[in-house]
């Protein structure tokens, strides 16, 4: 993969659905090695900005560059830069873990892929499920086989919609570490929840949004519950 970028700048983001503004006017930076928080209710657009940044929705306004590039003239390559993990898991439960993995990694025309899904399996630690179908899997096994399916490629920026939802603290710790290790290894991950609790400890800044508009953007270091419903309560 010869195209990669160390920064996402978002520029006067704007998403328009006919009269209805889903993102207005939403200005941030996130860079390698750092852990972003989108925090916000439901509606506040959290969903769209994870889309656009993943280059499925465009912008009805304003700028994404990856590095110096827009999607545009970054071109095909990349989405080969960008691992997804959304409410849909994208998982088949007719196969095995193995199966789906390496049904992903040969869709993105990676070698070695036995290699890649036997390392893949071993981060997720569902070495000894491997070929046991997922549709028999918990919430949190899937939630962890997902998340290394959205990794399979070895992308540089990583989006998370909502990827504590329905896990036990078990696995809640583990993809806490797995998200930690990833910020040391140079990922982009940024990650919409609503698990305030969860997220302050581990997210480098937090960008809060509601009603589709960008209400702060400030480091996370401590009483970010707080912090949170005292931007939400202005104005």
């Amino acid at each position: 993969m010869t195209f990669d970028f160390d920064k996402v700048a978002i520029r006067e983001v704007s998403r328009h659905y006919g009269r209805r503004r889903a993102l207005n006017r939403i200005t941030l930076d996130c860079q390698a090695g750092e852990l972003l928080g989108l925090l916000g209710p439901n509606g506040a657009g959290k969903s769209t900005l994870l889309a656009i940044l993943a280059t499925l929705l465009v912008p009805s306004a304003g700028t994404v560059r990856y590095g110096t590039l827009s999607a545009r003239e970054a071109g095909p390559d990349l989405r080969g830069r960008i691992g997804l993990l959304a409410h849909d898991l994208h998982l088949y439960p007719e196969l095995t873990a193995r199966e789906n993995l390496g049904f992903f990694a040969r869709l993105y025309g990676l070698s070695d892929v036995s290699v890649r899904v036997q390392a893949a399996l071993e981060r997720a630690g569902l070495s000894g499920r491997a070929d046991d179908v997922v549709g028999g899997f918990s919430r949190g096994m899937r939630q962890r086989l997902a998340l290394e399916r959205a990794l399979i490629h070895g992308p540089r920026l990583l989006l998370l919609d909502e990827p504590f939802t329905g896990l036990d603290d078990a696995s809640a710790h583990m993809l806490i570490d797995r998200l930690r290790e990833l910020r040391s290894e140079g990922h982009i991950v940024v990650l919409a929840t609503h698990d305030l609790d969860v997220a302050d400890p581990l997210l480098d800044r937090a960008a809060i949004l509601r009603d589709g508009r960008l209400v702060a953007f400030e480091e996370s270091h401590g009483a970010l519950r707080e912090r949170y419903r005292a931007h939400l309560s202005c104005g």
